[in-house]
């Protein structure tokens, strides 16, 4: 059967061990053994998002499968559409924006959507519409557009919601107009 200890071992040991040194090599061996998986599990979280350095400037459209940072100059299209989208504080941004979350520190001007969330950070400027299930803007970001906060398609109902359980047509007012506000339309 497989140890674990003898495995760690095999790799060069002292040639004449002392007590301590035999009883140090394999816990020495077995804690430096987690350092490499965390170094290997931080490289590969490293590598699941992308980076768009501040000197960059992209003119057309940017796919991906993988979290992306821009902090360059990007105009047309990003799509996103299952991952996390953040615009750093240098990204210059005129584009429509599609993704499942979209996080703003720099300037965006064009439609965004989020599947998940649309977060304007601080000092975050947006100057187009949003359409996301929901939406953060933070003191001192700046947005001018329009909000659309639609629901998920997937939703589903456990019910009929109070409004459309028995819909009653609102009674329409009678307005009789005076002679008077007749010729002041007029």
């Amino acid at each position: 059967m497989w140890k674990r200890d003898e495995a760690v071992r095999q790799p060069a040991q002292p040639a004449v061990p002392t007590n301590e040194a035999a009883a140090a090599a394999p816990a020495a061996a077995a804690a430096a053994q987690p350092v490499r998986q965390d170094t290997y599990t931080r490289s590969q979280n490293a590598r699941d998002v992308v980076n768009i350095g501040k000197s960059v400037v992209i003119k057309g459209e940017l796919n991906g499968s993988e979290d992306l940072t821009i902090e360059g100059h990007v105009e047309g299209k990003i799509e996103l559409r299952d991952h996390v989208l953040t615009i750093g504080p240098n990204g210059k941004i005129k584009a429509e924006l599609f993704a499942k979350s979209v996080v703003v520190l720099g300037e965006v001007i064009g439609n965004v959507s989020a599947t998940e969330k649309v977060d304007i950070r601080e000092n975050g400027s947006v100057e187009g519409d949003i359409t996301s299930p929901r939406v953060a803007i933070a003191e001192g970001a700046h947005f001018r557009g329009s909000v659309d906060m639609a629901q998920k398609a997937k939703q589903v109902s456990s019910g009929p919601r109070p409004a459309e359980v028995k819909p009653q047509p609102a009674p329409q007012p009678v307005m009789q107009q005076t002679p008077q506000q007749a010729q002041k339309v007029g």
